[in-house]
């Protein structure tokens, strides 16, 4: 099963409860970033792109549980930078896991039978091991050969530990529809526990610009690889209505407040993808970030995002209101044939603003006392 049934039922009685309660913007999964640097250099990553003294920052283990306590999610992923570089990475994992929330550790896997003796298998951890397509095509995407054969030798030797493990995949526009099928078949042979995929969302400094996806492209690209997909056997770790989304089928608009992003600068507004500003508390992120100036729609550069941390929110909210829909969906697999819904208009959305360089100087500035405090700036440790 590629979500445990506890965690269902964990994050639909979370849901509920805030209904109940009258919230309207609550999230439901926390990206808890700890550092920037990474072992790799992906040609399509934004996140590593910062000056050697914000790729040394880290987010303490005190930082991190303030963090998830702050916030509330029921599910906290951490992503990076590679977590892996972390030192105190399998007591920041323990003690999220002790505090009962669902925890997704997303790494390269370079590190993983390195580090794995600093962790304990349990079904509230699963190592999300980052994979973007078969041998030639995760090798070209990450910049390195051999990256591939490890990231396999990792999951392999992480199930036989006793781990729960899946793979995310990003795709680009150089994704072909019969490479992503085999591809799906093989990650399915390795008895992974589901597969996470999204698009490509073009990060502003993301020093490959070209291998984007545009959201008509998205659709198309999703519909075939899904019509591929008829009667194989792939599970996905993602609610079905979102992959129906993918596949061009539902119109919806992105709900960045259900992914909040909390990383050695602060509270990432407005969400994972798009770095505009930061909040200093959780509550401040909130409460005061201009929601509806973002978005596909609202923002240029929001235009072309169908990423999961934006979306995937969306289409939970519409499998509580619409149960029945999403579980035709479930059962018949995402419609690959007839008209696309409609999409949204670009007509009226704002220019971009950009703002990276100036967050990134601001930062450097900041009095070096700032970053060893632990009060939302981070804190250096060695790896």
């Amino acid at each position: 099963m590629p979500v445990p049934l506890r965690q269902q039922l964990r994050v639909g009685a979370y849901i509920l409860k805030q209904r109940l309660r009258g919230r309207r913007r609550y999230p439901l999964v926390l990206m808890l970033e700890p550092l920037f640097r990474c072992n790799l250099a992906c040609p399509g990553c934004g996140k590593i792109d910062y000056p050697d003294e914000i790729l040394n920052r880290r987010l303490s283990v005190a930082d991190c549980i303030t963090a998830v306590e702050e916030c509330g999610a029921p599910i906290v992923s951490i992503p990076g930078g590679e977590p892996l570089l972390h030192k105190e990475i399998g007591e920041i994992a323990a003690e999220i896991v002790k505090r009962k929330r669902f925890v997704y550790l997303c790494t390269n896997a370079l590190l993983l039978r390195k580090k794995l003796h600093l962790f304990s298998p349990s079904p509230y951890l699963t190592f999300s091991v980052h994979l973007d397509g078969l041998e030639d095509e995760h090798d070209e995407a990450v910049d390195q050969a051999g990256v591939f054969k490890r990231a396999v030798e990792a999951i392999e030797a992480v199930k036989t530990a006793g781990f729960r493990v899946n793979v995310n995949c990003t795709l680009f526009n150089t994704a072909s529809p019969a490479r992503v099928a085999a591809f799906f078949d093989f990650v399915t042979t390795l008895g992974v526990e589901g597969i996470t995929v999204s698009p490509g969302y073009a990060y502003e400094r993301a020093p490959d610009q070209a291998h984007f996806l545009e959201r008509q492209q998205t659709r198309t690209l999703f519909r075939e690889v899904f019509r591929l997909g008829r009667g194989r056997k792939w599970v996905f770790s993602q609610s079905s209505l979102f992959l129906d989304f993918l596949a061009g089928n539902q119109s919806y608009r992105c709900t960045p407040w259900g992914n909040p992003t909390r990383n050695v600068f602060g509270w990432q507004r407005p969400c994972y993808l798009l770095n505009e500003g930061y909040a200093q508390s959780f509550h401040e992120l909130m409460d005061e970030t201009a929601w509806d100036d973002y978005g596909t729609g609202n923002y240029e550069k929001c235009a072309n995002c169908m990423v999961h941390c934006g979306y995937e929110p969306t289409a939970v909210n519409d499998t509580l209101a619409s149960p029945w829909k999403a579980l035709k969906v479930a059962l018949a697999g995402p419609r690959s044939d007839g008209p696309f819904a409609p999409d949204i208009s670009l007509d009226s959305q704002r220019p971009a603003e950009f703002v990276f360089d100036d967050l990134v100087a601001g930062a450097q500035r900041q009095p070096r006392e700032a970053d060893e405090s632990g009060k939302g700036r981070g804190s250096v440790a060695a790896e």
